[in-house]
């Protein structure tokens, strides 16, 4: 049996013994964010969907994308677009050099 194997199996019979309560093992919380509301933040910079995009450099088909709930935006560009509603003028100065 190979280690990878072994290791797989180990895990899952920890997993079993701490569901019956026989073990305690360690437990991580990990804080997840509420996702961003993209429509509602280029609504409040008062932008056009493509002067948004233009502006903060996103491409206007993915901002549709996440503005209708197809697409979420992953977590570094939530952080992005939480930065965009906070300080928008930051962003801005920064992309510019």
């Amino acid at each position: 049996m190979s280690r990878l194997a072994r290791g797989i199996i180990e895990g899952l019979q920890a997993a079993t013994a701490h569901a019956r309560g026989e073990v305690a093992l360690p437990v991580r919380y990990v804080g997840v964010p509420p996702a961003v509301d993209v429509r509602s933040i280029r609504a409040r910079s008062g932008l056009s969907q493509a002067a948004f995009s233009a502006r903060y450099g996103f491409n206007r088909r993915t901002l549709q994308d996440w503005e209708q709930g197809r697409v979420t935006p992953d977590v570094a560009v939530q952080a992005y677009l939480r930065v965009i509603d906070r300080n928008p003028q930051a962003v801005v100065s920064a992309l510019q050099g």
